[in-house]
């Protein structure tokens, strides 16, 4: 049977260089699942993968979005799907690697049959949205659809605004259409979590912060700023960039911003991994244990 190794982990935890390790070990590309790298031009923001180390391993799902293109869960699930049906023949074990819970959630589990949103729904939510705000958007959806605004992140601009989409083109509540039941995938599935100690994660996050900044981050965001409504600019880095550059916040406040809400995504990402007891955990520097592991799963599946 073949493989798809999951590669998992808190950002900036060190998924892509224990990635490139695996990569060489297996000799086969890299599915991206971070889906804030599919967009080009957010290198620095994104920690994307560089030129050079592009040019060294392949990877999929890196850099081909504008920022103002609509993507999804489900999309990615349908892509990827058919990506590794055309890739398995070559490469019987394949890695994805990334922090993105749900998109990682949709390969390996499946995502409900909810309807493929139409432009012109899509165009009036955004456009309540930036007239009217979040709040007003929740509130809204706390009256059509009450059992998803008790149990969603009703903070999340694009989990609301999605909600109310699915709830305005289709007249019923979006709950209605999840069913969260698993798909079964006719490939082996070998999920391998990263994790460090909080101390140690949170001085990786805030040198990254630090990095980003040196390497023209402000700079990358400011090229942006006519497009800051889409949401593949509103994520951590971004918007706190944005804030600055509209001159809410000062420079410095800013950066302390992005540290703390990186933190605050960190903790989310290892709340939503915890509930999940098929991975295995290891120290991103346990290189040779991670592999080790990865060939006995395999050699167990022959």
């Amino acid at each position: 049977m073949n493989n798809l190794v999951v590669l998992i982990g808190p950002t900036a935890v060190g998924k892509t260089e224990t990635s490139f390790a695996i990569a060489e070990h297996f000799a086969c590309p890299i599915i991206s699942a971070d889906s804030r790298q599919m967009y080009r031009g957010m290198e620095i923001g994104t920690a994307m993968p560089t030129k050079e180390e592009l040019a060294r391993h392949r990877h999929f799902f890196v850099g081909q979005l504008s920022p103002g293109d609509y993507y999804s869960a489900a999309k990615y699930e349908t892509d990827v799907l058919a990506l590794l049906e055309k890739e398995f023949p070559h490469h019987p074990t394949m890695l994805l690697a990334g922090g993105s819970m749900m998109y990682i959630d949709a390969v390996c589990n499946g995502i409900d049959d909810i309807p493929t949103v139409d432009d012109d729904t899509r165009a009036m939510v955004l456009e309540k949205y930036e007239r009217e705000g979040i709040e007003k958007l929740a509130a809204e959806l706390r009256l059509l659809d009450p059992e998803y605004y008790n149990e969603a992140d009703i903070k999340n601009p694009k989990r609301v605004m999605h909600a109310l989409e699915i709830c305005y083109m289709t007249g019923k509540p979006y709950s209605s259409f999840r069913t969260q039941q698993k798909k079964e995938r006719p490939f082996n599935i070998i999920k391998i979590g990263l994790q460090r100690e909080r101390e140690e994660l949170y001085a990786r996050i805030n040198s990254r912060v630090d990095r980003m900044i040196e390497q023209g981050l402000i700079e990358e965001v400011g090229s942006f700023v006519h497009l800051k409504h889409h949401n593949s600019l509103n994520t951590v880095g971004y918007k706190e960039i944005f804030k600055y550059l509209d001159g809410e916040w000062t420079l410095p406040f800013a950066i302390e911003k992005i540290k703390q809400n990186t933190r605050i995504y960190s903790r989310k990402q290892m709340t939503w991994y915890r509930k999940c007891d098929d991975i295995t955990w290891f120290h991103p520097g346990d290189i040779s244990n991670i592999i080790a592991h990865i060939e006995e799963k395999i050699h167990r599946q022959r």
